[in-house]
């Protein structure tokens, strides 16, 4: 019965080292994963800050930069307004001359509903 006992003991000590060796075992692998975790997003953040420079650089390689586009806009703008104001300026005599003779040469006549 001693030796039988001592059997028993043997397989709770064998079973106690197994169960403490796969739980370390289960310890290291969720710390190599939070690891390879913390690595894949410095890379991913390394790779997206890349990719954002590369997009960056050609966006302002292709379509230039945001304040030379609003400069061309503004220059644009400017001298339409500029031309636009010289054409009323060079034609505002001859239109007001042609709406004044519209609307002052009356010439009265009967509606066509009282001609008899």
């Amino acid at each position: 019965m001693a030796s039988q006992t001592q059997g028993i003991q043997q397989l709770l000590a064998a079973e106690k080292k197994a169960a403490e060796k796969v739980a370390e075992a289960r310890r290291k692998k969720a710390n190599r994963l939070k690891a390879a975790k913390k690595e894949a997003d410095v890379e991913i953040n390394n790779y997206k800050a890349e990719r954002e420079r590369q997009y960056k650089d050609y966006e302002a390689r292709i379509l230039g930069s945001k304040g030379d586009m609003e400069a061309k806009i503004e220059t644009s703008t400017r001298q339409k307004i500029k031309d636009l104001n010289s054409n009323v300026d060079r034609n505002k005599e001859e239109a007001l001359s042609k709406l004044l003779s519209i609307v002052l040469d009356i010439k009265p006549e009967l509606h066509e509903n009282l001609r008899i």
